[in-house]
């Protein structure tokens, strides 16, 4: 009796309600696995030499790598921070954010962009701390919204951005705002070299600059934001993939 109920007590508890979300985790990884084909790596086992690094908003609503459609692995390098910056500060010495810097220097990738988005909570915890608000805290993101309200003040005092509109309009101006100056200074860092190729965007899930959800607007070519400028560099029909807010 006492052997076998210590042998009960080894045995692992059935999972609970506590454990849905790890569950729902194992279960899609499993479908995930069972559905790759036998090679689906076989290209990328010994290293990645992707295109093009993507850096998004960690936000739950921006699908870094659905946005492209992309589906072979070894395609998108895709770091994200809060804000999509391609900043970080060591020793008070701004300078590009690693998860940008290593596919360039070390996987040949020959394209970097930055991908904002409307209604981004970071933006808005900026241009409220801004305008007289706290932070949001913790420590831990206050750190990044506290090196986005510079951009955010700057924009506020540019005449790119309409102070009297409503605050969603600001903060979705501002969002590209932010975009374009993460764009130049990536452009201008000594880190990167001169023939990397950037592009600044804006995913639109909430119908801001047109009606197609899930769109990602291009608002900037290695530093040109007029749309019409932009569109003349693409193909006829990716003319209407360009729009901005602040022209």
């Amino acid at each position: 009796m006492g052997e076998n109920a210590e042998q009960d007590s080894q045995v692992p508890p059935c999972p609970s309600d506590e454990h849905t979300v790890l569950t729902d985790l194992l279960a899609g990884n499993a479908a995930h696995a069972d559905a790759l084909p036998d090679e689906y790596f076989a290209a990328v086992q010994d290293g990645q030499q992707p295109d093009v690094v993507s850096i998004c908003c960690s936000d739950s609503r921006v699908p870094q790598e659905r946005m492209w459609d992309v589906a072979d692995p070894g395609s998108v390098f895709t770091p994200s921070n809060i804000g999509n910056q391609v900043w970080d500060v060591d020793h008070g010495e701004r300078i590009v954010d690693g998860g940008l810097l290593y596919p360039i220097h070390h996987a040949g990738t020959s394209a970097a962009v930055i991908v904002g988005h409307t209604g981004c909570g970071a933006v808005t915890a900026a241009y409220e701390a801004a305008t007289g608000g706290e932070l949001p805290g913790p420590r831990g993101v206050d750190k990044w919204v506290e090196q986005l309200v510079p951009v955010v003040e700057a924009g506020l005092e540019s005449d790119q951005i309409d102070t009297d509109a409503d605050d969603e309009t600001v903060i979705n101006q501002l969002v590209e705002f932010n975009v374009d100056r993460q764009v130049e200074f990536l452009r201008t860092a000594a880190d990167v070299p001169e023939e990397i190729s950037v592009y600044g965007f804006v995913y639109d899930f909430q119908g801001v600059y047109g009606d197609k959800h899930g769109r990602a607007y291009l608002v900037n070519v290695d530093g040109e934001t007029k749309p019409e400028a932009i569109a003349e560099l693409l193909p006829s029909e990716f003319e209407s993939a360009t729009c901005s807010l602040l022209w």
